[in-house]
């Protein structure tokens, strides 16, 4: 399948299941919010340029935002994300490239240590930015504390749950001088 139809495929997919099913969940807390939207932008192919990743970080955030009526809380925590993704890449992907040919960031690729402190930095980061932009409205500040702890914690869990069920089949890169 082509590399843009099936990016395609996976931002309806994950705009879909974060709009008609994440939120639609009874809240389990008033701090547990699952937000899965943003993993579009960590799943994305290392070869993209860093100006369309902000540009894709910022359409697929203002989409969600499109939905949940939001003034582009969403858009700012997506490209900040997209902002951070390369320099998180750059520190966990070895430099010498004869040892890593995979096309996009995965479990697989990466190895599970590695793929979870990139999926866990770029989540805290998302959360916490999100957050911190509801935060300044509301107030208290060990709640917003304890609401990014468990909504990061509970993104992370879906996030392990799709990579366990959903197992990507990967891409080598052909060209790797």
């Amino acid at each position: 399948m082509n590399d843009v139809l099936r990016n395609i495929i996976r931002f309806i997919l994950f705009i879909g299941i974060q709009v008609y099913i994440l939120d639609n969940v009874p809240a389990l807390h008033k701090f547990i919010i699952p937000i899965i939207y943003f993993l579009f932008v960590l799943w994305l192919p290392f070869s993209i340029s860093r100006f369309w990743l902000l540009i894709i970080g910022f359409l697929t955030g203002l989409t969600y935002d499109f939905f949940v009526l939001s003034p582009g809380l969403h858009a700012a925590a997506c490209v900040l994300i997209a902002y951070f993704r390369p320099f998180i890449v750059n520190i966990l992907i070895p430099k010498d490239t004869s040892e890593f040919n995979y096309s996009e960031p995965s479990a697989k690729a990466m190895g599970w240590a590695p793929y979870m402190v990139y999926v866990f930095a770029l989540s805290l980061l998302h959360h916490g930015y999100l957050l911190l932009l509801e935060w300044l409205d509301v107030g208290n500040f060990l709640n917003f504390l304890i609401k990014v702890v468990s909504t990061t914690a509970i993104s992370m869990l879906l996030i392990i749950t799709a990579e366990i069920l959903f197992p990507r089949r990967l891409k080598y890169r052909t060209n790797t001088a």
